[in-house]
């Protein structure tokens, strides 16, 4: 590109503008975290900045927060612990959006969530993402785990973790000042990052449990 790398606590060292295609949208904003917490691609250079022109209701999706059942999701949890999301502008999708064939609008509506707008979102990757126990090389991992979490938003997250034989997550849950009773959906995206510090320095934890279930998630996101 033309710019030379800096270190990702440097300032943003360049500035991208575009539209998401609307029928690969949620794969394309999958593939844009990846590569973030990876600093693969365009990331390897630094904080880039995005400017993108995403749906309405994938803005929902990205800035839900917990509890919204229909909105939060992984890519919820994911895009705000990795960026500062900050709404530009909307446009209503009448005034530039119509189908040759029959003058109607050419975006499908959403059952759940609005989708009238199209909407000029800023992503600026976080300052301190990264930490001593979450890295660019182990960041698969923390996809996986909160992708795995979120499957299922009304479980509670004890069951999860014992479900990867973490017997302690009682303890680990209270060490951090969670509810041992929460669910999945309840939980903020930063509690999410530290579950996943904590657990990268828990003597009982082992990413090999993760091993192939990781791989898998990543072909996925690559297709």
């Amino acid at each position: 590109m033309g710019v030379a790398a800096v270190p990702w606590r440097a300032d943003v060292p360049v500035k991208i503008f575009g539209i998401l295609p609307q029928k690969k949208e949620r794969n394309t904003l999958w593939r844009l975290l990846f590569i973030l917490y990876e600093c693969s691609s365009i990331f390897r250079y630094g904080r880039v900045e995005l400017n993108i022109f995403i749906s309405e209701k994938e803005y929902k999706v990205l800035t839900a927060k917990p509890g919204e059942s229909r909105a939060y999701q992984a890519l919820s949890v994911l895009c705000q612990v990795g960026c500062e999301i900050q709404l530009l502008h909307m446009e209503p999708w009448s005034s530039f959006v119509t189908n040759l064939k029959n003058k109607g609008l050419a975006v499908s509506k959403s059952m759940w969530l609005p989708n009238d707008h199209l909407c000029l979102v800023r992503l600026t990757p976080q300052r301190d993402l990264f930490s001593e126990g979450l890295k660019p090389t182990n960041s698969a991992t923390f996809i996986f785990m909160v992708k795995q979490c979120l499957a299922k938003r009304k479980s509670r997250l004890t069951d999860r973790l014992n479900s990867w034989s973490l017997d302690n997550s009682g303890q680990l849950l209270k060490a951090l000042e969670i509810p041992t009773d929460v669910v999945t959906g309840n939980l903020y995206p930063e509690d999410y990052k530290r579950l996943f510090e904590a657990l990268q320095n828990s003597s009982v934890f082992t990413e090999s449990w993760f091993h192939d279930e990781v791989l898998e998630s990543i072909r996925n996101i690559n297709l």
